[in-house]
């Protein structure tokens, strides 16, 4: 019987580059099938398909994990099985499949309910259980619980990863309008060994979202780019902060308004007319407020809201009713009769 080997003996190339280590794992595999070395093959194969996600090479990742995946479901190697699972998961996150993703996260949490589940694998069951809360139900009070779970799992084994974890904690908060939480987090026990740009950077964007800045925001966009555009699920999370303060500042800013120059709205909030015409535009089409924008003049016009009438709708609801009972009355006298 061919005894497993060590999972971190399989795998010494992580300096090499991405492709060459794609190409390498390949040709481990071949070598496993043509030895009949099953349990290496397997390790290979989700090895590979890591590499896949990692390189964004989805369908690739998707089709490897399907034929992997039933493979191990007749086999007893759950640990194996709840990795391929997680990886499955998180590649249909990628592809924005959020559904998917959830389904391959559950089958994933009750395939490690059934064993002993490493720190490490249970660190990243939870840092993905927080991921798709905050990005499919935008429940960002239950993703805070999982990336607290995982950065303490991370934390115990001192794995870089814990780093993620914080900011995503710090993430949560932010987008919670929770931003004065961010420094009582920072400044804790666990969270010290961590200080640096990677925190700095969402300090600042906790400063910038309690005083409402645009231009600080930007700034610190700008002057952090790499640790906050980097990660794609801070990005993303980010990039609906900024549109929601900037919607809240230029409502703050026209309401006094019945007719304001889109230059002055510039002028205040401290950025380009071309972004702020083009913002306003989608705030009237989403009827964020009602109004509109005279491009001739650079002028927007704001007109007031009116209360609608309802009662020519509560009239035909009345008689609509009434139409009901005389139908119901006829029917009853039709069978007395």
């Amino acid at each position: 019987m061919i005894r497993r080997p060590p999972r971190s003996t399989l795998f010494p190339y992580t300096t090499l580059f991405r492709s060459r280590e794609v190409e390498l794992c390949i040709e481990c595999i071949e070598w496993a099938k043509n030895e009949k070395r099953a349990f290496l093959r397997q390790s290979l194969e989700s090895r590979l398909i890591a590499l896949y996600y990692d390189t964004k090479k989805y369908p690739e990742a998707l089709q490897l994990g399907s034929v992997l995946l039933k493979e191990l479901k007749k086999l007893d190697d759950k640990n194996l099985l709840v990795e391929v699972q997680l990886l499955e998961s998180k590649t249909y996150h990628a592809i924005s499949n959020l559904p998917k993703a959830r389904a391959a996260l559950t089958s994933a949490r009750t395939t490690a309910n059934a064993i002993y589940c490493p720190p490490k694998l249970q660190a990243a069951l939870d840092l993905q259980s927080g991921i798709l809360h905050a990005a499919d139900e935008r429940d960002f009070k239950t993703a805070y619980s999982y990336f607290y779970e995982a950065f303490e799992g991370y934390d115990s084994i001192d794995s870089p990863k814990a780093l993620v974890a914080l900011k995503y904690m710090l993430l949560s908060k932010i987008m919670l309008n929770l931003p004065e939480d961010v420094h009582s987090i920072v400044s804790g026990k666990l969270a010290l060994r961590y200080a640096g740009r990677e925190v700095e950077a969402m300090k600042r964007i906790a400063q910038a979202s309690s005083q409402r800045s645009l231009a600080d925001f930007q700034t610190t966009l700008t002057n952090y780019e790499k640790e906050l555009h980097d990660d794609l699920i801070i990005r993303a999370h980010l990039d609906t902060l900024y549109d929601n303060m900037l919607e809240q500042n230029l409502c703050r800013i026209i309401e006094p308004y019945s007719r304001v120059q889109v230059a002055h709205i510039s002028e205040i909030i401290k950025l380009e007319m071309g972004p702020v015409e083009k913002k306003l535009s989608q705030m009237i089409l989403d009827k964020k407020f009602n109004g509109i924008l005279d491009q001739g003049e650079g002028v927007l016009i704001v007109f007031e809201n009116t209360t609608v009438d309802k009662t020519y709708e509560s009239a035909l609801e009345t008689i609509q009713n009434m139409g009901k009972v005389v139908d119901s009355l006829y029917q009853k006298a039709k069978q007395l009769s």
